[in-house]
């Protein structure tokens, strides 16, 4: 299958930009951590934090479907930092517990989708996603 390197990858595809014969597999070392670093963050709070800016410096330094699990990463980040704020605002009305409940929830289940699809070595499915 050829490929344009700017294109996005259909979801769930493998890349491959050379032979398998010649290619050496892409180091996924520091997305794994950047995933273990978020669910650490309900242990020790600011290391979602050093996993952000881990996941920008690696951003696109890999084949396409790596640089697809950094930008998730990130998204994942950002997007969790609003629930957050959210849910922690609606405290005040007894309604935020549960979302921050279901706040937990999906960053653990993006947090394992990721690591299920870096052992695939493909990009996770739905990256754009608000949700899971």
């Amino acid at each position: 299958m050829n490929h344009n390197p700017d294109e996005r990858p259909i979801e769930g595809e493998m890349i491959s930009d050379e032979p398998q014969e010649t290619q050496t597999p892409p180091d996924t070392t520091m997305a794994l951590v950047i995933y273990a670093l978020y669910l650490a963050s309900f242990v020790v709070g600011f290391t979602a934090v050093v996993g952000v800016v881990m996941a920008y410096v690696f951003r696109g330094k890999g084949p396409v479907w790596l640089d697809e699990h950094y930008r998730y990463q990130v998204r994942t980040f950002w997007i969790g930092l609003l629930y957050a704020c959210i849910a922690f605002m609606l405290t005040l009305v007894l309604i935020g517990f549960p979302l921050l409940l279901a706040l937990a929830v999906w960053l653990i289940v993006r947090c394992v989708k990721g690591f299920k699809c870096l052992h695939e070595k493909r990009a996770p499915s739905n990256v754009n996603s608000w949700l899971i």
